[in-house]
């Protein structure tokens, strides 16, 4: 199947998270490029213990996404990785959601689908875009949904309606990327207490993230993630992700200007152990720096480099990189997009 859900074991993990509620989150599709993307928050203590509230985020690259909140089960978080099985076949959004409402799997509050709460967005056969909402009316207010041509967006335990208006707002008034707007949707909730249960903390949330899709990623390669699992207290997450998705994309746009240049390729990718990287001749014959980073757009490792073939050594840890090349003055000559195997 191709799956990208994340999933979390352990009776603790399974008892605490079927007391969460996840709150304000955006599922879209890009009928333009194909991608599908997802971006939420909320406020629960403890919830980096379980990778933050991307375990709500469910996607098929090249066809389109589910996130599935409120009262979830996990261990498996079964109600989402059902909605997922359902596109694979092929279902539409509604469809999706129907099948849910009538075949609750989640133990939480009695299998009770009331309780819950999905947004669901995809690319039908054709490549159009379709959308589908569900609002349970035993989800905790305030709760409710709206939809769009390419997304829904959907919320409870919210401080009213203006936090999924201007997550709405902000999707709607920007231009550029699917990520660009996932983002801003983002920001349109960073409102103290967006999630109430933060207004005392004066932030919106506790954890944030957004994901994006392209049509040929790997289900667990996605071609961006940023993950903001827990922040600390008082800390703003969303501000956190907003500055991780800078750096990510000053990085993926300065490499993107310069990648017809050539200066060098790596082989094989995805990689397991090291990676070899043909530089060419005449980039120069000065010793050039090679540098990963990862999905946050963090560096994480860092190696001298010069024209013909190098060995190089990849970061520890399994995932998505980039491998940025730097002449002697610091200027990025090319960046390329690497996949790290266990």
């Amino acid at each position: 199947m191709r799956l990208a859900i994340l999933t979390f074991w352990g009776v603790l993990a399974c008892t605490l998270a079927l007391r969460a509620q996840d709150t304000f989150s955006i599922v879209a599709v890009d009928p333009v490029t194909g991608e599908v993307g997802s971006a939420g928050a909320t406020c629960v203590e403890g919830i980096g213990g379980f990778g933050g509230v991307i375990l709500l985020s469910g996607i098929i690259p090249g066809r389109g996404g589910v996130n599935a909140q409120a009262y979830i089960c996990i261990n498996p978080h079964i109600n989402l990785e059902n909605a997922i099985a359902r596109l694979e076949e092929g279902n539409t959004p509604q469809g999706v959601i129907d099948w849910l409402v009538a075949n609750d799997a989640c133990f939480s509050q009695n299998f009770d689908p009331d309780y819950r709460q999905y947004g669901v967005a995809v690319l039908n056969a054709a490549g159009e875009p379709e959308t589908a909402a569900f609002t349970g009316q035993n989800a905790d207010d305030w709760k409710g949904h709206l939809l769009g041509e390419t997304y829904a967006i959907q919320g409870n335990i919210l401080l009213g309606p203006e936090v999924l208006d201007g997550m709405e707002a902000g999707f709607n008034n920007t231009q550029g990327s699917l990520a660009d707007r996932l983002m801003a949707a983002m920001q349109g909730a960073k409102i103290p207490g967006a999630d109430a249960r933060c207004l005392e903390a004066g932030t919106s949330s506790t954890s944030a993230f957004l994901r994006v899709f392209k049509p040929d990623d790997a289900p667990d390669a996605p071609y961006l993630e940023l993950n903001v699992a827990e922040a600390p207290s008082g800390v703003e997450p969303i501000d956190s992700l907003q500055a991780l998705f800078d750096a990510w994309q000053l990085t993926n746009t300065r490499g993107a200007a310069l990648e017809e240049a050539g200066h060098f390729r790596v082989f094989p990718n995805p990689a397991r152990t090291a990676v070899q990287v043909v530089v060419a001749q005449q980039t120069g014959s000065g010793a050039l720096s090679l540098e990963w980073y990862n999905a946050s757009g963090q560096m994480v490792g860092k190696q001298e480099v010069r024209g013909g073939r190098n060995t190089v050594s990849q970061p520890e840890g399994a995932g998505l990189y980039w491998l940025c090349l730097r002449d002697t003055n610091g200027h990025i000559l090319q960046q390329e997009k690497i996949i790290v195997l266990n």
